[in-house]
C-alpha cells in the first residue's frame, strides 16, 4: 500500500498540519480533528481504491472507471463529490512524438484523492505552489481542482510548440521530394487528432464548473482563476484545431506533388519515346538507302 501513496496530508485553514503516514491514518485524522485530505497516489491497487472509496462513500460508477481506466476527460458530479478525468500530455523531444497520461480526481466536500497512471502532470509541483499559497489552499478541495487543472493545460503548452515545430519541418519536407513526408503527415496527424481528444473537453468541464459556482458556493476569486484556465485552455484548443486544418492541406499538397511529378516522369518518358523514335526513323532511313545499292548489286551479279 505504501508504494503507492506519494503524498498525504490533511490541510486546516490552508495549511498542512497533519502527514499520516498511512490512508487508514488519514482517515482517523479526518474523524478526529476534521481539516481537507488531499491523497496522492499513482498506480494504485485496486484494494487501495476500494478503500479510499468506502471512507469516502465514492459512487460505484466513478469507482469502477477509476478502477478500469483508459477513459476519456470528463467531469461527472455525483452527489457532492466530483469524479475527474483528465488526460495530461507532454512531448518527448528524443523521438518527436507525444505522450497521453491519465489522471482521475475525487473532489469531495473536504476531501481530494489524486490517481495518477503516468508522470505527467507534476502533481508535486501543484502542491507547492498551492501550499506557499495558503489563502488559495484555503478555499478548499475546489481549489486543489483549479490548480490541477491549471497545470494539465500549462503543460499542454511544450506540447504545442513541439507539434508546431513538427509541422514545420513537413513544410520543408514538401518541396524537396521526401519520400518519408507523407507517413510523417499521418503519423503526426494521429498525435494531434488525439491531443484534441485530450484537450478539447476541459473547455466544457471549465465552463461546466462555471455555471455551477453560484450553486456550489464556489468562491468568487476561485471563478476568476478558472476562467483564466478556460481561457488558455481555448487557445490551446484553437491551435490544435488550425494544425489539424494545415495538416489536412498538407496531405493534399503532397497528393497534388506526388501526382505533378508523375506527370512530370510520363512526359519526359513520352519525350524520350518520341526522341528514340526519331532516332528510329533516322536509323531505319540511312539502313534502306545502305540496303538498296547492295540489293542491286547482288542482283546483278
Amino acid at each position: 500500500m505504501m508504494m503507492a501513496l506519494i503524498d498525504n496530508a490533511v490541510y486546516v485553514a490552508g495549511r498542512r498540519t497533519e502527514d499520516p503516514a498511512s490512508l487508514d491514518e488519514t482517515f482517523e485524522v479526518m474523524q478526529s480533528r476534521g481539516g481537507m485530505a488531499w491523497i496522492g497516489l499513482y498506480r494504485p491497487s485496486p484494494d487501495e481504491i476500494r478503500a479510499i472509496a468506502e471512507e469516502f462513500s465514492l459512487h460505484p460508477l466513478a469507482v469502477e472507471d477509476a478502477l478500469t481506466g483508459h477513459q476519456r476527460s470528463k467531469l461527472e458530479r455525483y452527489g457532492d463529490t466530483l469524479f475527474v478525468v483528465l488526460r495530461p500530455a507532454r512531448y518527448m523531444d528524443e523521438i518527436e512524438e507525444v505522450e497521453f497520461g491519465e489522471l482521475h480526481l475525487f473532489i469531495g466536500l473536504d476531501f481530494v484523492v489524486t490517481i495518477r497512471h503516468a508522470e505527467s502532470p507534476n502533481l508535486a509541483k501543484v502542491r507547492r505552489r498551492l501550499e506557499a499559497t495558503p489563502e488559495l489552499l484555503a478555499m478548499g478541495p475546489e481549489a486543489v481542482l483549479y490548480a490541477i487543472l491549471d497545470e494539465v493545460v500549462d503543460e499542454y503548452g511544450p506540447v504545442i510548440a513541439g507539434l508546431e515545430n513538427d509541422i514545420d519541418e513537413i513544410e520543408d519536407q514538401l518541396f524537396v521530394g521526401d519520400e518519408g513526408v507523407s507517413r510523417r503527415i499521418y503519423d503526426l496527424s494521429r498525435e494531434v487528432i488525439d491531443f484534441q481528444r485530450a484537450s478539447q473537453p476541459l473547455v466544457g468541464m471549465l465552463e461546466a464548473l462555471l455555471r455551477g459556482s453560484e450553486k456550489y458556493q464556489v468562491d468568487l476569486e476561485l471563478q476568476r482563476y478558472l476562467r483564466d484556465v478556460l481561457d488558455h485552455a481555448l487557445r490551446i484548443v484553437e491551435r490544435a484545431g488550425a494544425f489539424r486544418s494545415i495538416l489536412e492541406n498538407a496531405l493534399t499538397v503532397q497528393a497534388n506533388l506526388v501526382g505533378q511529378r508523375q506527370n512530370d516522369e510520363m512526359r519526359r518518358m513520352t519525350e524520350l519515346n518520341l526522341t528514340q523514335n526519331e532516332e528510329i526513323k533516322k536509323i531505319s532511313s540511312w539502313a534502306a538507302i545502305l540496303f538498296a545499292p547492295t540489293l542491286v548489286g547482288t542482283v546483278y551479279v
